[in-house]
């Protein structure tokens, strides 16, 4: 059968008709909201029969005027079609009752089913992608080796950050937030668990300056680390 009333579907995988297009086909004489409020009055309930939408429509010079429309089941639309008593109305009745049993089919329903599922997958892998990229963007530029750990060279924490493209502060604070460091008279030091017992700087990780509320200065294994623990810290987000 032919569409000859518009359908569509809702987020719900339900049937909807224009209230607007089956007052068209039914060649109703009576202007339309008029006419949608006589058909109310046969106990239709709003959100459940049917759905009251605006939209915006062209008029005659070239601006746009507000036009109210409804989206009505195919049973509601069904029982307007019979209350019309006439050929449009019989044929509309018949139109929706095969659009009903074709919707209801083995066939409609394993298909609706399958693009359900298909919908979800893809936004499962989308999700997915942007957890590898949150990933990869916390993986450091070149791979370590035993040269980089042993440059003496010394980074501030803004330097590391730039790596990661994060502020210096928001760094401090994801560090803070880890257990890996705290502050103290405006300088950051770290816990105990992450302070040097091998090396003869102050830590193996960090270096803080004799000079009062210098920055803290990190190591080359301190760079290490900190890309390793928002690595691990991305990773456990996505398991």
């Amino acid at each position: 059968m032919n569409e000859i009333i518009p359908t569509q579907e809702n987020k719900n995988g339900q049937l909807l008709i224009s209230g607007r297009d089956l007052h068209e086909f039914l060649e109703i004489a009576t202007q339309y909201t008029k006419w949608f409020d006589r058909m109310k009055e046969y106990g239709f309930v709003e959100n459940t029969d049917f759905v009251t939408v605006s939209q915006k429509s062209l008029i005659a010079n070239g601006g746009y005027q507000e036009r109210i429309d409804h989206h009505l089941t195919v049973d509601m639309a069904k029982e307007i079609a019979m209350l019309q008593r006439s050929d449009r109305g019989k044929q509309a009745r018949h139109y929706f009752l095969d659009l009903e049993r074709k919707w209801n089919s083995p066939e409609m329903v394993v298909k609706r089913a399958m693009d359900h599922l298909n919908a979800q997958i893809a936004n499962l892998q989308t999700s997915n992608l942007l957890l590898e990229q949150q990933v990869n963007d916390l993986k450091p530029q070149a791979p370590y080796d035993d040269v980089d750990l042993q440059n003496e060279s010394l980074l501030s924490i803004s330097e590391i950050a730039k790596e990661l493209g994060m502020s210096a502060i928001g760094l401090n604070q994801r560090l803070h937030d880890l257990g890996v460091q705290y502050k103290k008279g405006g300088v950051w030091y770290l816990y105990t668990k992450y302070q040097d017992k091998k090396g003869t700087q102050d830590s193996a990780y960090a270096v803080v300056a004799k000079k009062s509320k210098a920055p803290t200065k990190w190591t080359q294994r301190g760079r290490l680390l900190i890309h390793e623990l928002l690595k691990d810290e991305a990773n456990n987000k996505e398991a």
